[in-house]
């Protein structure tokens, strides 16, 4: 799989997981994400499936 692939796929999974977290956050809280949270939530998101994509790619260690 190109790099430019995985990175589309990794950055589509880092906005869901933020846009996911600040449903969830105003659901409990009725208040807005502190951004800090949101990106917290999306770079934790991006390892796993930068890692899942790049085994199931067979690429390189890029």
């Amino acid at each position: 799989m190109p790099l430019w692939t995985r990175w589309l796929i990794t950055l589509a999974a880092m906005l869901i997981a933020s846009i996911l977290a600040g449903y969830l956050w105003n659901w409990m809280f009725n208040a807005d994400i502190p951004s800090y949270l949101s990106g917290l939530a999306g770079g934790a998101a991006a390892v796993p499936v930068w890692e899942l994509l790049r085994r199931a790619g067979g690429a390189s260690s890029i």
